[in-house]
């Protein structure tokens, strides 16, 4: 077996659980910063928005399909990747969608078309589809079970802190230059992360993908699929990808256009929801690793820490339309959003308590690809919403409030289906129960 196959005697403590080994958190950083660059790259439509309508002299709309069309080969891309990872190194594989991300940038830097722009955003959608499974799966080949929460919080954070940080020099870009050149930034950013990958990056120590998949038992992906709590997770991150992708396309346009705030005010409000956000997801990966510390059940600690937020986050977000005030809007907005932020720490590890590890990348692709099918539908329906309203101001709150309902639907599922910890047991029955006859088939005795 390879050095790879299995954790070195270093990574193993007195009492036979796995240590996290040397350069765990140098990766987790690095990929950190990956997914800083992602959600940047995310974010540049959105918040570029009006000069972007005002240029191409789009409607709501074609605006709602631009930002869309980036999902549109997102989830075959992450899906395809997937299953890709559990035979090559997810090194490679980040190092190559990382490259794509950048050069996808650099046709927006000269004048464009709508279409121009529309196929450079379905690119790049496809190049950072599979990043967030990916990552994760890289991640976990560094960190044994019980310490995965913290890690899985770190990597989300990448997307809270692109915004956070992109956004006003983004912003600085457009206002003081071209939306044109906040593109080009990006893609210079993105080459920066390539050269710092190929100098730093490695494949974790606790995991070869490759050789568990000869000796560890499999798990049919069917049955997988098809367990609750699989579904729980896909169905509960829906609703909170559902706000997640109106926050990166329409939150800017809403506080310019709906609210009345200036281009450069707007760049800085931009960064509430995100900064809240962290703060949400940070919290709920140290609560959930202090719950487990404890004796908590996963249950406990992982479904039901990510689903509660959900359905109060959705409440909260009813209230939008019955409040006076810009500022009590953007607070409810940026509380009610922010708070979506939980499910995505949880529901990777939930997934990787029962997945064997040699299946585990294709499982979290093709989780992300279901649940990123919101970001399809979510920003064109808030354009149609607002095309069709009587005003401008009463198609967002339309628009907010269906993003509440689902949310709270998605959120009471996800409490229900969430049982990670006996989804385990049952799954490893089940496959003991088919492998125990070709056992005894083979046996000589």
């Amino acid at each position: 077996m390879s050095a790879q196959g299995t954790p070195s005697a270093a990574a193993k403590t007195a009492g036979g659980s796995t240590a996290t080994p040397e350069g765990a958190w140098t990766v987790t950083f690095l990929l950190f910063l990956l997914m800083l660059v992602n959600f940047a790259d995310k974010i540049v439509v959105g918040l570029a928005g009006v000069p972007i309508m005002t240029d191409l002299k789009l409607e709501p709309a074609q605006f709602g399909l631009l930002g869309s069309s980036f999902f549109f080969l997102f989830s075959i891309s992450a899906i395809v990747v997937g299953f890709l990872v559990n035979k090559v190194a997810t090194r490679y594989v980040l190092l190559t969608l990382a490259v794509i991300w950048a050069l996808a940038q650099f046709p927006m830097v000269g004048t464009v078309s709508f279409t121009t722009l529309l196929i450079c955003r379905i690119v790049l959608g496809a190049g950072e589809g599979p990043a967030a499974s990916v990552a994760t799966h890289a991640i976990y080949k560094w960190f044994p079970d019980e310490k995965r929460t913290l890690p899985t919080a770190v990597l989300t954070q990448g997307s809270a802190f692109g915004v956070i940080l992109a956004v006003p020099a983004l912003n600085w870009i457009i206002v003081n230059h071209s939306w044109h050149y906040a593109f080009g930034a990006l893609g210079v950013v993105g080459l920066i992360w390539v050269c710092a990958w190929l100098t730093l990056g490695k494949e974790g120590p606790l995991e070869d993908t490759q050789t568990l998949a000869v000796s560890e038992p499999k798990i049919p992906y069917i049955r997988l699929l098809t367990s609750r709590t699989f579904l729980g997770c896909v169905i509960a991150t829906f609703g909170a990808y559902w706000a997640l992708s109106l926050g990166l396309t329409w939150f800017t346009s809403f506080i310019v256009k709906g609210l009345g705030y200036s281009q450069s005010a707007a760049g800085w409000v931009s960064i509430l929801p995100w900064v809240f956000g962290a703060t949400i997801v940070i919290l709920t990966g140290w609560i959930s690793q202090v719950m487990m510390v404890r004796g908590y059940t996963t249950r406990m600690s992982r479904g039901v820490l990510g689903s509660v937020p959900l359905i109060i986050g959705g409440l909260i977000l009813t209230t939008m339309p019955h409040m006076q005030g810009a500022g009590l809007q953007i607070a409810l907005l940026v509380v009610g959003s922010g708070l979506c932020g939980a499910i995505y720490v949880v529901c990777p590890p939930m997934l990787g308590e029962f997945t064997p590890a040699s299946q585990r990348g294709a499982i979290l692709a093709i989780y992300g690809a279901l649940y990123t099918l919101s970001g399809i539908i979510a920003p064109y329906v808030m354009g149609k919403v607002i095309e069709r309203a009587g005003s401008m101001i009463d198609g967002y709150m339309t628009g907010f409030t269906i993003n509440a309902v689902i949310m709270i639907g998605s959120g009471v599922v996800g409490l229900l289906l969430l049982w990670p910890n006996t989804e385990k047991a049952r799954l490893t029955r089940g496959a003991a129960a088919q492998t125990a006859p070709l056992k005894r088939a083979v046996s000589p005795t």
